[in-house]
């Protein structure tokens, strides 16, 4: 059976523009280039949607937090409901705390903006999510506990706290074979 046409400009555009805002980063700790996980949160997705705006949305989903592009500039790019997903998806840093001191305020409002979030906005979240716990499951099943020594948060008990609350303000996909993947590799690390 050949390959059916689909208009992938928007994605395509999407995809270069992450590559090149994650250019020459590392994903911390891993020893393979940023842009696998915001890839591999794509591929999630498309596990849920063939909609263009959130495979774009997905790709792009780390490129707010974790590098110099602002909302603007995904606004500017990518329209309105792409820019707002990816602004969604981002955690502020909370002015004169560490990231380990605001760690749990920032996951807390994440989940609870989570829960309250669009169906659009859940399924990037997903992508974002499963391709971390993923990675958790893969590093643990090496590492134990000593895993948790590459986070700025330590303690295995918050990051068990952290992605329950993600389950549970996700719990709208749950009919999904990515949800469904998500707690069971929860239920895996922390039992």
């Amino acid at each position: 059976m050949e390959n059916k046409y689909m208009n992938t400009e928007l994605l395509d555009r999407a995809i270069i523009f992450a590559v090149n805002a994650h250019h020459n980063t590392e994903r911390r700790g891993k020893g393979f280039p940023y842009i696998v996980h915001p890839l591999e949160a794509m591929e999630i997705v498309a596990t849920i949607t063939s909609d263009q705006e959130l495979l774009a949305a997905a790709v792009l989903h780390d490129t707010i937090e974790d590098t110099d592009i602002t909302k603007e500039d995904i606004l500017k790019n990518f329209g309105d409901r792409i820019a707002t997903i990816v602004s969604d998806e981002s955690d502020e840093m909370p002015e004169g705390m560490s990231e380990e001191e605001s760690w749990h305020q920032r996951k807390q409002i994440a989940i609870n903006r989570l829960a309250s979030a669009s169906r659009d906005a859940k399924i990037v979240a997903m992508g974002d999510k499963l391709s971390n716990m993923r990675a958790i499951a893969r590093d643990y099943s090496i590492q134990g506990d000593e895993l948790w020594n590459i986070f700025h948060v330590k303690d295995k008990a918050e990051h068990e706290w952290h992605y329950r609350g993600l389950a549970n303000a996700l719990q709208e996909l749950s009919d999904t074979f990515a949800y469904k993947e998500f707690v069971t590799l929860i239920d895996e690390v922390f039992g």
